[in-house]
């Protein structure tokens, strides 16, 4: 059995990360493919109840490090239970962030040290990476009002964050994908859903080579 492929959709508040993905799952699945929608903190029991913990604010007193370790914890169940089995029964595997945001939220942003990232991606991730990352841009301040417009309450622990720490969660994931050009694409998401859908979907394609199945056909 063919191996699956590991997408993972990146990139600050509000910048369209999780309609992005649901809309390539749409995509892939009309050309016949198989594909599992994941999301991160969570996408799995044990991780979606770290995820509340963690957007709750409920961490948050405890410093960069303790996040860190939680995504962690949270990573290595979602991978164990979730990524890993899909990925060996050749599913495509879809994730609303991993490993980038913790190198830019808990890393860049944070200042949580290098060494220690390296050891827990490690232990979470035990060597599973994405073929593809598509990082998704847009000007801190319209992501924020995009994140505002949703309408889905308080805002959570990042959403709650000033202009200075957006600014600096944007420039570090642009700075993630220029360092990993094999794996990592900027996405201007600034334009309307259907025309960063068809910019994603067109990216997918001549990366990883994802088109039409035969029994699509």
């Amino acid at each position: 059995m063919t191996q699956g492929r590991f997408i993972t959709l990146e990139g600050g508040e509000g910048t369209g990360k999780s309609t992005q993905a649901r809309r390539l799952a749409a995509h892939l699945r009309t050309l016949g493919h198989t594909v599992v929608e994941t999301r991160e903190p969570g996408g799995s029991p044990g991780a979606e109840a770290v995820r509340h913990v963690l957007l709750s604010g409920a961490a948050e007193p405890l410093g960069p490090v303790a996040e860190a370790l939680l995504f962690a914890a949270a990573r290595t169940d979602h991978v164990q239970t979730l990524i890993r089995p899909a990925l060996a029964a050749g599913t495509i595997v879809i994730c609303d962030r991993f490993i980038d945001s913790t190198r830019v939220y808990q890393g860049a942003v944070g200042q949580v040290a290098p060494p220690l990232l390296d050891a827990l991606e490690e232990m979470a991730t035990g060597g599973t990476r994405p073929d593809l990352t598509l990082i998704l841009d847009v000007p801190p301040e319209t992501g924020l009002a995009r994140a505002a417009a949703r309408g889905n309450g308080d805002p959570d622990r990042f959403e709650k964050e000033g202009a200075a720490y957006h600014a600096a969660v944007r420039e570090a994931f642009v700075a993630r994908a220029a360092a990993a050009p094999a794996r990592c694409v900027l996405v201007d998401a600034t334009p309307d859903p259907d025309a960063v859908a068809a910019q994603i979907a067109g990216i997918v394609a001549a990366r990883l080579g994802l088109h039409a199945t035969a029994e699509a056909s």
